[in-house]
């Protein structure tokens, strides 16, 4: 538990192909079903101050309280994806904390010290999410990540998929 942040909800890994990830997940580590969205839009998107556009591929799946997300940037653009698999390779990339408070945790991790690295929303404005600088070791950033609204009730039906699964159909779209 962190003292700042709360309970790690979840790890946030980048990757360049996101069948072997999953493949990789599934069949090696035995985590899954992995619900795959193949491409995310992310609205407002602003990395290092700047607007830019911002898409992804994810891969969403749940190991008892931790959540896995596997996210494969899907073009060239300027995003803190980018920049971690060019210069670490596929990883680990954060920590994510949930909140339904996003603005208070951002203030309080603002007094703190911490800047944003990258922000943006994912479908809608009660679904946002902000990387934290935490830079200077490889899959230690920090996300804040808004889970009230539709994306909280998406976690918990995929926590609740993932809990019974028996191992099949690993992959699954909604």
């Amino acid at each position: 538990m962190s003292r700042h942040f709360g309970t790690v909800r979840q790890l946030g890994y980048v990757v360049d192909d996101l069948d072997a990830a999953i493949a990789h997940w599934t069949n090696v580590l035995g985590i899954g079903p992995f619900f795959v969205f193949p491409k995310i839009v992310v609205q407002n998107n602003v990395y290092r101050g700047e607007p830019t556009p911002c898409e992804l591929a994810i891969a969403l799946s749940q190991s008892g309280p931790m959540q896995i997300e596997l996210m494969c940037p899907l073009s060239d653009a300027p995003s803190a994806h980018r920049d971690f698999l060019r210069a670490h390779g596929p990883g680990l990339h954060h920590l994510a904390y949930w909140t339904d408070s996003f603005d208070d945790q951002l203030r309080t991790a603002s007094d703190r010290g911490y800047q944003i690295w990258q922000r943006g929303e994912i479908g809608s404005r009660d679904n946002r999410f902000a990387y934290l600088a935490t830079e200077g070791h490889a899959g230690t950033v920090v996300e804040i990540s808004e889970v009230s609204g539709f994306k909280g009730r998406l976690f918990q039906f995929i926590a609740d998929t993932c809990a019974t699964w028996d191992g099949s159909q690993p992959v699954r779209s909604l």
